[in-house]
């Protein structure tokens, strides 16, 4: 399995409050970037793999909806977490 119980805390833990702070919209989409990443990844591989794409799609499209929602009400944290993850907005 790609996402262990440690690597989910060790992302909490970065981009979290807390190490246990798992509800921060920061952590959140840090979350998100990281299975994006490896279901990019994975569509690299296997190009017709539709289950695989349509899940990409709607972690993509979750991502977009919590930044949105950073970015209407916290504009430093939302630049923050873009600067950080080096998304492109």
């Amino acid at each position: 399995m790609y996402l262990t119980q440690e690597k989910k805390q060790e992302i909490f833990a970065e981009y979290g409050k807390k190490a246990n702070d798992t509800g921060s919209a920061e952590a959140q989409i840090a979350l998100f970037t990281y299975r994006i990443q490896h279901l990019t990844e994975l569509m690299k591989k296997n190009k017709k793999d539709q289950v695989s794409e349509r899940a990409l799609v709607g972690l993509v499209g979750k991502r977009r909806r919590m930044l949105d929602y950073l970015k209407d009400n916290d504009i430093e944290r939302y630049r923050a977490i873009i600067k950080k993850l080096n998304l492109r907005k």
